[in-house]
């Protein structure tokens, strides 16, 4: 069973336990390296956290506040949930362990740490609370007198990890390091990384109690086998067989096992009823319902659903001994997760309550009985329930489930209220519905206002995070609708009140314009202005607002030498249905490629983050550009030092089709002048009537002998839970070359996420050539023979950009000749084009032993030539160029058929890069007929 500290009152040596790991390998599963601990007091001395070797515990089951520390918090109970993470799953981390243990805190408790420092960093302080160095790392047991925090860091973002720290806080010491670990398993010393053998040492039978429970290989708190290891490949630890014969799994990080649950009970003395329920919906009893409750007993439940529903509580039957208040016998309902919210009720008698409805996700029910009167007890449902009223200045609200997909025909309105005077601000941490191009499907309404009728701010569906949303008042209206078929894995956004500072009296202070953000605002001028130093006043500047449809600009003082210290801005606007070109007459400033100093910036739109056309300086006239709209923002900006004479421009205008209507293109329209076409992005193909695009499927066949690869989505984030083949197939006796572009594929030490797996051949069950992840593009791959089969998996938590790939023809290669009878050509496009140019290629037909090589030509046309000097095909008697040469050959005159006297030939074919012919195909097959004749006319 899991190794623990003993925690009693006034027990319990402080200590230190890290995850160590260098980057995302904090994955759940046996094959993935886990979570690491270890107590520092073995290495050295002298650090804070070293010193006190005196033993305490946690005061009582709240976890890590006691009694008034507790009291004080301003938020009943802390959250797993981590900014820096795509979708981490927020739940209360009192639901993280299933027992009676209760964390209260505030969220400002988790360290959230985005970098690994060294071990032995200096803990710091979070306000008065104490805080580990900045890893993924935790207190063994109790430390002060006070909260104690965690560090979650940036590669431990999964639900395992978070259990696994949390494991330490409440006194859980790593499994393997139990005094009769050497029982249940083996530790292969010579496998593990130098410098991290401390990491397996054993404690002592004095510095832990194990309270009866056998060794856990199933716990949460087990190193993986192949943990700080040498080589991925390589056991540090090796469990020892079962009666069956088998070694036990280790270091899973999904949940919790059965011996880690009863370890914590008996650990701080749980009640034996009671449990945390996260279901949707479910029933809970008082014990042997409906046969009579015993005196004394004490029972806690405590209920928590998803981030933004509510749950409604039924009591359906109440027979407890009625009194005075129910001070003996009573069940008793909190609205939060402890034992100190804010009470709904308490009950005893026989009469019903009516149904209780949380204010936020979580409720704490509490059942004690005192008197030895014998009733039924009580019977209690409940169920989650998305939307509602939510009144108050922050929050978190997610979809139905989330982070696993949300459910079915769900239908969630959610009022949002803020105090008066404020706006509502949302910021998105993740997001994940089911994409239609006008999201008729699954999707979330935002309504600027409290009711459906209040004015739209947009109907969001996709992958893409919707940018931050203010309200105008201080309500905000949600609607979530999910039909009854895909589901994905949803949102997560958070609320706070915001205010708007422009709508003061005095404009924000501001001279001209005043541009609310959230969380603050900036001032801003009017075309042909620029802000003053102060960033309040706007004076005179250079550019302009033009509305001409040619016309040209300069820089400030053209054709002499600009002033330094200039940023000019010119904004040009055509009709609609229009599209700008700006073509550079004379250009010169200072600068080089870096464009660090003076520089001309040219952008499609009229803001400063429009899309970016290019930033250009030094003496190159950059290439005409052509906006994407209707407008084009021009900017120049000089800096104090060297002034050159600068640049002059015209610009003209063209009618663009795709800006209405998007040319009738479902998709992307592209714009050429006087024309336009549609496409379609990855994952679709365009429909026959050339306008609309209709969803691919992800199982590819390609046949073409050069191309591109993509993921899904691509450029864009692949989406997840997603599995796509590419089955590639070229010409007959030629190979396949893939080469990478781009790779961005969720990084992990072993690929076991999300990963593209290349194999060599036509499907999964041929060798593997390689299992990609990461951002380090893999040097070229060429296959053995003409196929190829490429695997993208990507599972359900983070999605990347990921890949794109070129595939190309590579003739020559190794072949094997069998019985049947097999193609081979001379080149990729044999049938359709000549040979190219520069052509040397090399193909070994090998047939089995005792078997020879019979080749026959069905067309031969190669250039011809007396000496057959320039472009020809040779054959040899081998494997290579030093075995006995059968022949030169060009022309038209081949032989028919051709014997090998072993059991391989080798065939060279050359050509020069003037005259080009037909080519040549041949069949090969493997024949018993071996003797000195080679050759028959």
């Amino acid at each position: 069973m899991v190794v623990r500290r003993r925690i009693s009152p006034g027990l319990g040596a402080p200590a230190w336990a890290q995850t160590l790991s260098p980057g995302p390998e904090h994955r759940a599963g046996a094959a993935q390296l886990p979570g690491r601990g270890k107590d520092p007091s073995r290495e050295q001395d002298g650090h804070p956290w070293e010193q006190d070797h005196g033993i305490r515990g946690w005061c009582s089951r709240a976890v890590p506040c006691c009694a008034i520390a507790c009291q004080a918090l301003s938020s009943p109970s802390f959250q797993a949930h981590v900014p820096h993470l795509g979708r981490m799953p927020e739940v209360p981390v009192s639901g993280m362990i299933p027992t009676c243990l209760t964390f209260c805190g505030t969220p400002a408790l988790l360290l959230l740490a985005g970098e690994h420092r060294d071990v032995h960093t200096t803990p710091q302080r979070a306000g008065n609370h104490r805080v580990p160095p900045s890893r993924c790392c935790s207190y063994v047991g109790r430390r002060g007198g006070g909260p104690q925090a965690i560090s979650i860091g940036k590669n431990c973002d999964k639900f395992g990890i978070v259990v696994h720290e949390l494991g330490h806080v409440i006194g859980f010491w790593h499994e393997h390091t139990r005094p009769d670990r050497d029982d249940h398993v083996s530790i292969i010393r010579e496998n593990i990384q130098p410098g991290q053998e401390y990491n397996f040492l054993k404690m002592e039978p004095e510095e832990v109690e194990s309270l009866g429970e056998t060794y856990d290989f199933d716990s949460i708190m087990h190193y993986a086998r192949n943990t700080f290891s040498r080589g991925i490949f390589l056991d540090t630890i090796l469990p020892k067989y079962d009666v069956n014969g088998v070694r036990p799994a280790i270091g899973q990080r999904t949940r919790l096992s059965k011996g880690d649950i009863a370890q914590a009970r008996k650990l701080y003395r749980c009640p034996a009823c009671g449990e945390t329920l996260q279901d949707s919906q479910g029933n809970f009893s008082s014990p042997e319902f409906p046969n009579g409750y015993s005196a004394h007993m004490h029972c806690v439940w405590r209920i928590s659903v998803t981030p933004g529903e509510k749950i409604i509580l039924n009591f359906t039957t109440l027979d407890l001994y009625r009194s005075r208040l129910c001070w003996y016998d009573y069940v008793e309902v909190r609205d939060g997760f402890w034992r100190k919210a804010t009470l709904r009720g308490r009950f005893c008698g026989n009469k019903l309550p009516e149904p209780i409805i949380s204010t936020d996700s979580r409720l704490w029910v509490e059942f004690r009985s005192s008197s030895n009167w014998v009733g039924k007890g009580f019977f209690a449902v409940y169920e989650a329930i998305c939307g509602g009223d939510v009144k108050k200045d922050n929050g978190h609200i997610q979809s139905p489930n989330y982070p696993d997909d949300y459910r079915p025909s769900k239908v969630c309105v959610w009022k949002i209220t803020v105090s008066e005077g404020y706006h509502v601000g949302l910021t998105f941490q993740s997001f994940e519905i089911e994409r239609h191009d006008s999201c008729a499907y699954d999707y979330l309404e935002i309504r600027d206002g409290s009711s459906d009728s209040s004015s739209l701010i947009g109907r969001y569906c996709g992958y893409d995070k919707p940018d931050d949303i203010k309200s105008t008042s201080n309500k905000l209206w949600m609607k979530f609708v999910s039909d009854g078929s895909i589901n994905k894995a949803g949102f997560a956004v958070n609320f706070f009140k915001e205010m708007d500072e422009c709508s003061r009296p005095n404009n924000g202070g501001c001279e001209q314009r005043c541009v609310n953000t959230l969380g603050s605002y900036k001032c801003a001028c009017d075309p042909g202005y620029e802000l003053a130093s102060d960033k309040r006043r706007c004076e005179a500047a250079c550019g302009g607002f033009l509305t001409k449809l040619n016309g040209s600009i300069t820089s400030p003082g053209w054709p002499k030498e600009y002033p330094p210290n200039k940023n000019c801005i010119w904004q040009l606007v055509a009709p609609t249905q229009y599209r700008i070109s700006l073509q550079f007459d004379f250009f010169e400033t200072e600068g080089n490629d870096v464009c660090k100093y003076d520089f001309v910036e040219v952008r499609s739109g009229l803001t400063a983050d429009s899309k970016l056309h290019g930033k250009f300086c030094g003496a190159e006239k950059p290439d005409v550009i052509t906006s994407q709209y209707n407008n084009m923002r021009i900017e120049f900006k000089s800096d104090n030092t060297v002034s050159k004479k600068g640049f002059k421009a015209h610009f003209f205008s063209d009618k663009d089709e795709c800006s209405k209507n998007n040319g009738g293109c479902q998709h992307e329209c592209l714009n050429s002048f006087g024309s336009y076409e549609c496409q379609c992005r990855s994952g679709f193909v365009l429909h026959d009537n050339k306008h609309d695009c209709k969803e691919a499927g992800c199982d590819h066949k390609v046949t073409s002998v050069s191309g591109t690869i993509t993921s899904p989505n691509w450029p864009d984030k692949y989406p997840s839970k997603k599995e796509c083949t590419w089955a590639i197939s070229t010409t007959p006796g030629h190979r396949i070359k893939l080469t990478f572009l781009e790779l961005d594929v969720e990084a992990q030490q072993e690929c076991t996420y999300d990963h593209l797996e290349i194999f060599d051949g036509k499907d999964a069950k041929a060798p593997a050539l390689g299992r990609f992840c990461g951002a380090k593009e893999p040097e070229p791959i060429v296959s053995s023979g003409n196929k190829m089969f490429l695997k993208f998996v990507s599972d359900n938590s983070i999605q990347k950009k990921g890949f794109e790939a070129t595939h190309t023809t590579v003739c020559g290669g190794q072949v094997h000749a069998e019985v049947k009878t097999k193609d081979l050509y001379s080149h990729a496009q044999f049938g359709d084009n000549n040979y190219p140019g520069g052509s040397d290629c090399e193909w070994v037909i090998m047939a089995e032993e005792g078997f020879g090589v019979e080749l026959i030509f069905q067309t031969f046309e190669i250039e011809e030539e007396a000496d057959c000097g320039y472009d020809y095909m040779e054959l040899f008697d081998g494997y290579d160029g030093t075995a006995p040469r059968l022949g030169r050959f060009c022309g038209s005159g081949p032989p028919e058929e051709v014997y090998s006297a072993g059991d391989s030939v080798m065939i060279r074919f050359h050509s020069d890069d003037t005259i080009n012919k037909k080519g040549f195909h041949l069949r090969y097959t493997s024949t018993k007929f071996q003797d000195t004749l080679h050759t028959r006319k």
